[in-house]
């Protein structure tokens, strides 16, 4: 039986490596979308990719960040725009006030969101990131799990900041399935990371980032290429054989060229040996996390003696969502490592209270409007964009 088992371990092996060869002698683009693998090759792949010390682990690392790089055309930063961000409209609330926001991520191109604080001063606080996922209405960081889990951060001591995918939301400049849109949104995470460290009192030492769905590819990405996030938590995303449906996620050729593969799980690895939870659930393709992709990375953790950095949360009877399971899974980790008020938050029985986060109307919270309209020099439409990304 044994003998057999390694048989059918190889085999899937193999299966991989076909799926790795194809295209490998072609100049288009090698991209692995949706679900490339089953999930058998996914969990082969993790398996054959098991790194055997932390020197080997920290060449391979550096292999992945050079390849999503290269990749989504990133080698280098376009230069940063020197127009100042608009902060307008801010609105008091029970804990914790909201503020529209718009700044110029490249020349041309605006990043719209809402800026959420403490209403109590505090010589320091945490920054927390907060991309939003896809949904059919376009709503984006208007729905209600958006507003909820934004409001309750702040309510714990954070100044959190959600934005905008493109074509979601105020961010009409072009559509969201662009050719380029894995390369703008993975720019607009690092302008948003640049907005939020520049707010008076932010500590650099306190950044953290969670998102779901596509914000959750954004949020294993931005962690894998930027030091300056100390915390992470991607939530119904990081899998071993789903690659993300959208070019926003898989349109550019980060997990491919030629004999090299990785795949979600390997990439999000690369947050250690900083604290990451991985927020899982059974209804989607983070089905495996407990057994397949968790095992993994644990192992990457284990080489810096770091295993009590990483958790995971799995939800088995939840959907792909980030909804109060979720939530109410990431507010303590969060508070754990960037030191919050998990208390400021709690009812009399010790649950978290979301009464007071309240829903706001999507006007209320436009970081365009009659007094603060699009600047002149936005670039609209696809064609433009795809130009000013080359």
């Amino acid at each position: 039986r044994s003998f057999k088992s390694m048989l059918i371990f190889f085999n899937l092996i193999l299966m991989s490596l076909s799926n790795f060869a194809q295209n490998s002698s072609s100049t288009t683009p090698e991209l692995c979308q949706g679900a490339y693998f089953t999930e058998a090759q996914g969990a082969a792949l993790l398996a054959s990719l098991k790194p055997s010390n932390l020197q080997s682990w920290q060449l391979r690392r550096d292999s992945i960040a050079k390849q999503i790089r290269h990749g989504m055309e990133l080698e280098s930063l376009p230069p940063k725009p020197r127009t100042q961000p608009v902060i307008h409209s801010k609105k008091v609330m029970d804990g914790y006030t909201v503020e529209n926001v718009y700044f110029e991520s490249i020349e041309g191109y605006y990043v719209a969101g809402n800026l959420y604080r403490p209403v109590n001063p505090q010589k320091s606080y945490a920054g927390i990131l907060c991309p939003h996922g896809h949904d059919g209405t376009l709503e984006g960081r208007f729905r209600e799990q958006m507003q909820k889990r934004c409001a309750t951060l702040a309510r714990m001591g954070a100044v959190v900041f959600a934005w905008d995918m493109i074509g979601y939301g105020d961010s009409k400049q072009n559509a969201h399935k662009n050719p380029k849109a894995l390369k703008l949104q993975t720019i607009n995470s690092i302008r948003a990371l640049d907005f939020l460290l520049s707010l008076p009192g932010v500590d650099p030492q306190r950044i953290g980032i969670t998102g779901e769905s596509g914000g959750g590819t954004q949020t294993f990405l931005l962690t894998a290429l930027d030091n300056r996030i100390k915390v992470s938590v991607p939530t119904v995303m990081v899998s071993a054989h789903f690659f993300g449906g959208c070019s926003c996620e898989s349109g550019m050729p980060i997990h491919k060229n030629g004999k090299f593969q990785t795949c979600n799980a390997e990439i999000a690895a690369l947050t250690a040996p900083r604290p990451m939870l991985l927020i899982s659930d059974g209804a989607d393709w983070t089905k495996n996390t407990p057994t397949i992709e968790y095992p993994f990375i644990q192992q990457v953790y284990a080489l810096y003696g770091k295993q009590q950095q990483v958790e995971n949360v799995h939800l088995a009877n939840e959907q792909h969502d980030y909804g109060p399971g979720k939530r109410n899974a990431m507010y303590p980790f969060m508070a754990k490592h960037l030191q919050l008020n998990m208390k400021a938050v709690l009812d009399k029985n010790g649950n978290v209270d979301e009464s007071t986060s309240l829903v706001m109307d999507q006007k209320k919270l436009a970081a365009f409007d009659k007094e603060h309209p699009l600047p002149s020099n936005a670039l609209k439409g696809d064609e433009k964009l795809s130009l000013l990304l080359k």
